[in-house]
């Protein structure tokens, strides 16, 4: 079982910034994948990046690529999504994800990130 906590959300004007900061309760080894998903009601589930916890190796949603920077921290068990040049359309829940080695995943409840334009 993983355990994951968001914080960071809130509220922010157009062309701003937030960073978003995900804690996972297991041990990275056993875990290939960390990442940031979207949603917003009435809508699919969006990935927004995801990043390899071996070699940090990063996978950005076209509408937020330059804009948007997934980090990892093994040791601390964290994963951050930077986010800067926000605009209204980035307005969602944003969840934060793990997949297991195994290929098990895991999803956290979201952090709601409101972009007034």
């Amino acid at each position: 079982q993983v355990q994951i906590v968001e914080s960071g959300g809130g509220l922010a004007q157009a062309g701003g910034s937030l960073r978003l900061s995900c804690a996972v309760s297991r041990n990275t080894y056993s875990i290939n994948v960390l990442g940031w998903y979207r949603q917003v009601p009435g809508k699919r589930r969006e990935l927004v990046a995801t990043i390899t916890t071996a070699g940090g190796i990063t996978n950005y949603a076209a509408s937020v690529k330059g804009r948007f920077t997934i980090s990892r921290d093994n040791g601390e068990k964290t994963v951050a999504l930077q986010m800067n040049s926000l605009q209204p359309e980035d307005t969602a829940n944003y969840i934060c994800y793990a997949r297991l080695a195994w290929g098990a995943e895991y999803w956290g409840q979201g952090t709601q990130v409101t972009i007034s334009s």
